[in-house]
């Protein structure tokens, strides 16, 4: 085999091409991942284009190549007399272009061929549903992977997509075409990244950026911290309200001009909220400058994030933890105790992932929602990616996976999980996307370096119907059970907690309850709170700010009717006590039976309610 560059020190993934092309693994590549980014090169930004043509093929390579549909195709370095080369020039159909590279590359010594946007010269799709230049540029490139010509000739083929779903599978499960991921920077490249947009920071300020813009590409570190050109009017206009903003002062004028091209595109209200979150900032300190940047990056960081994934995920800002959270004392002991193992960084005490299971109205997404603020991890949901086009899914879900790979220090929280991984039971009538969905965040979800970066959260009441798979530990290591209170001092617990969540005041203690709460036994905690805005209610009609008395609440319990379908929420709760983990999550009314028991008359249940939802 031939020689790729080797006389300086190449990015991790090009230097797997490179390894690979000198082994004889392959002569043809497909580049996937985060390939439409810069790269720090010799002090300039670069495209990964660029990169490729000038660092990595030119310096052995005697003609560089590059093609895409738009643009056609174009030379970056030319060996005198390529054959071919002005119908080259002046084609740009895959039809005409590729049989002439082809030409080229059986013919000249040495050649490196780049296909940008590679999924438009094979786009995934079904054989019947292709056109004929479609299928004739996939048996193109599929030939020319096993063509021993290239080997001899020294030359190279590298495909550029971000997403290998959307490349025809003929090409992607080829062995003799090697993919490798191009990653998003590492934080060490952010770093490097940070230095060269702005030379200004400080060791402890790139160092602190670096780490808030985790999950950023390059390009748009680069576009937050040195935006495009603004007029100045537009400049000193945000300049003049940052500085009222910040009190007046030397110092508030320093970092009100520092701010305002951070601060470029967002309005005034969106200014206010992250400069002043309580309507009060500080004059004169570093550290609060510190803070608002980091508040404005992070801001940034999110809006780009969610725009780059088009509202497949969605960011969570807990507004509470477990101090609101009333009853489940074991299940607050056992995520209080993952929470600080996260926040004090014992990585190998987290669990890989923790399924939630019990019935509708349990608490779960609260639940979650305040270890989300215990945790002080990044917390974001997953949305709908499902989609009906070919390869979309599969592709939606590869860009979801490397942006939390990318963030780190992360909790995904999977509502309706049963519904995310289902579809059909077995697979059929989608074309096998849900297993391969399914296979693909199995794989992912047990991949042992993100213990303790990467923690799911998965939420379902129907247990039953998520693959079993996934539920195994080293996927779901913990499975805490919700379920609704069986006791009238569970339920007093309940109550203080959404009396104070509500902000609704009382007579007296929690405890003059007691008797409404043996009422509200076995109800959900939806319920509860709804009986306790209903006594609000009846409170409000004595007058406004009229504490809730004992007979607002016996009124309420009295009057409210909770919609129930019993059979179904005893089988979810039977569900939930089999998929438990801890016994000592039980309560005493199921830790006490026998699994006998339990098991047939979860059977039972099972034949009444196991097809419903």
């Amino acid at each position: 085999m031939g020689t790729i560059a080797t006389d300086r020190v190449l990015p991790a993934w090009a230097d797997e091409v490179r390894r690979r092309y000198l082994r004889g693994e392959a002569w043809e590549f497909i580049l996937h991942g985060n390939v439409y980014d810069v790269l720090l090169h010799d002090g300039k930004l670069v495209t990964v284009s660029e990169f490729l043509a000038n660092v990595l093929l030119a310096p052995t390579k005697d003609t560089v190549i590059l093609y895409n549909l738009s643009t056609g195709t174009r030379f970056t370095k030319r060996k005198f007399g390529v054959d071919g080369y002005e119908d080259l020039i002046l084609s740009k159909e895959p039809g005409k272009v590729l049989p002439l590279m082809e030409r080229a590359l059986t013919t000249e010594d040495r050649v490196g061929v780049i296909l940008e946007y590679a999924e438009s010269i094979v786009p995934a799709a079904d054989v019947s549903l292709s056109s004929t230049d479609d299928r004739s540029s996939v048996i193109t490139l599929h030939r020319w992977s096993l063509l021993r010509q290239m080997e001899k000739a020294d030359s190279i083929i590298l495909l550029i997509a971000e997403n290998l779903a959307e490349l025809h599978p003929k090409l992607v499960s080829n062995p003799r075409v090697a993919t490798v991921r191009v990653p998003m920077p590492s934080k060490e490249e952010r770093k490097a990244i940070i230095r060269h947009v702005d030379p200004s920071q400080s060791d402890g300020d790139v160092e602190r950026l670096a780490e808030v813009t985790a999950g950023l590409k390059s390009i748009q570190i680069k576009a937050i911290l040195t935006p495009a050109e603004a007029s100045s009017d537009d400049v000193q206009a945000r300049s003049k309200y940052l500085e009222e903003l910040l009190g007046g002062g030397a110092s508030a004028k320093e970092r009100a001009e520092k701010l305002a091209h951070i601060t470029q595109g967002m309005s005034r209200d969106e200014i206010r909220k992250l400069i002043a979150p309580d309507g009060k900032v500080a004059a004169g300190q570093t550290s609060d400058s510190r803070a608002e940047i980091d508040r404005l990056v992070a801001a940034r960081k999110r809006e780009i994030i969610e725009r780059e994934c088009f509202g497949l995920i969605e960011f969570v800002t807990p507004q509470h933890g477990f101090d609101v959270v009333g009853g489940m004392e074991e299940v607050k002991k056992d995520l209080g105790l993952i929470a600080k193992n996260i926040r004090e960084g014992r990585t190998k005490r987290v669990p890989m992932g923790i399924l939630f299971t019990g019935p509708m109205g349990t608490g779960k997404t609260f639940v979650c929602e305040a270890f989300a603020k215990e945790s002080g991890l990044t917390t974001i949901k997953l949305k709908n990616f499902r989609s009906k086009w070919v390869g979309a899914t599969e592709g939606n879900l590869e860009r979801i996976l490397s942006v939390i790979q990318a963030i780190g220090q992360i909790l995904v929280i999977i509502d309706e999980g049963d519904r995310a991984f289902g579809g059909t039971s077995d697979g059929d009538g989608d074309g096998g996307t849900s297993s391969r969905v399914i296979a693909r965040i199995k794989e992912f979800m047990s991949d042992t370096e993100n213990r303790g970066r990467v923690l799911f959260i998965l939420m379902t009441n129907r247990p039953d119907k998520l693959d079993i798979d996934i539920k195994r530990a080293g996927r779901l290591d913990r499975k805490i059970p919700f379920l609704y209170p069986q006791t009238a001092d569970e339920v007093i617990l309940i109550l203080a907690a959404q009396f104070r969540k509500n902000k609704v005041k009382i007579e007296g203690g929690v405890g003059d309850y007691l008797v409404s709460a043996a009422g509200m036994v076995g109800y959900s905690n939806a319920d509860i709170e709804a009986i306790v805005l209903l006594a609000a209610d009846y409170a409000s009609e004595r007058g406004p700010d009229v504490a809730v008395g004992v007979g607002d609440l016996a009124r309420a319990t009295l009057d409210y009717l909770p919609s129930r379908d019993v059979e179904m929420i005893e089988y979810m709760e039977l569900l939930a006590v089999f998929e438990a983990s801890n016994r000592r999550m039980l309560p005493k009314k199921y830790a006490d039976l026998p699994v006998d028991e339990l098991q047939a008359r979860m059977q039972l249940l099972k034949i009444k309610c196991g097809g419903r939802r």
